[in-house]
């Protein structure tokens, strides 16, 4: 039987992967990473979901580096963050350089230090457009690159990298995931705004896949309005 580590951001993708692996009894272990971001808020709620499975949960202290990452509205509090849909071109500047390379050769070093044979990350379709260290290739590349750098038979996988959010949705309704527990807003604050691209794309992922969204929005209607502009209505 596979020992997986699940990258842990605590938003509704990790979170569903972390359930999935916990009721196929492979999950072993759960890293979150603290580079120092704006919704470190987050942070919380991968501890509270881990929890809750009962799986060991590990942070990862990056801050030092992630205060070097200017630039980015995630890590740069000079750098508002933008609002709308989640596909749309301002959301560049959510982009944190080479987070997913660091984050996961790291977690391979946790893996390998902890018995694990996997690292799983929750990347799927609609990062694609916005986040190169999101697609398939590259992470063909990082499990490449694990095993050339460690002479391991550690893998670097993404069970969701051709899955819409609003089927990962779907998932965590069919395992039973409390959404309530998972955080995915962009801004700092103890509840979602509702207008960031990853505030809309959680309130439309939960709307299409018919599960209930127990999240509190500051601005609960505004993603309707945001995918209508995308969608040219």
């Amino acid at each position: 039987m596979p020992r997986d580590l699940v990258l842990l951001s605590g938003g509704l993708d990790s979170s569903t992967l972390l359930a999935e692996r916990a009721k196929e009894n492979t999950a072993r272990l759960a890293l979150s990473v603290d580079y120092g971001q704006r919704h470190a808020r987050e942070l919380r709620a991968a501890a509270e979901v881990a929890a809750h499975y009962a799986v060991p949960h590990l942070v990862l202290d990056l801050t030092a580096w992630g205060s070097l990452l200017v630039g980015s509205a995630l890590t740069d509090p000079a750098v508002g963050v933008p609002n709308g849909h989640y596909a749309a071109e301002s959301m560049r500047a959510t982009v944190v350089p080479n987070r997913n390379a660091t984050l996961l050769m790291a977690a391979a070093g946790v893996a390998l230090a902890h018995g694990c044979d996997r690292v799983l990350t929750a990347v799927h379709t609609g990062d694609h457009p916005i986040y190169p260290d999101c697609r398939p290739e590259f992470i063909a590349a990082a499990s490449e690159a694990t095993q050339r750098g460690t002479d391991s038979a550690v893998t670097v996988e993404a069970p969701y990298v051709h899955t819409s959010k609003a089927d990962i949705a779907r998932i965590a309704g069919l395992v039973g995931l409390p959404v309530a527990l998972t955080w995915s807003c962009y801004e700092g604050g103890e509840r979602h705004c509702g207008r960031c691209g990853t505030c809309v794309e959680r309130a439309e992922a939960l709307h299409l896949a018919g599960v209930l969204d127990p999240t509190e929005y500051a601005d609960p209607n505004f993603w309707r309005s945001a995918v209508g502009a995308a969608e040219g209505r």
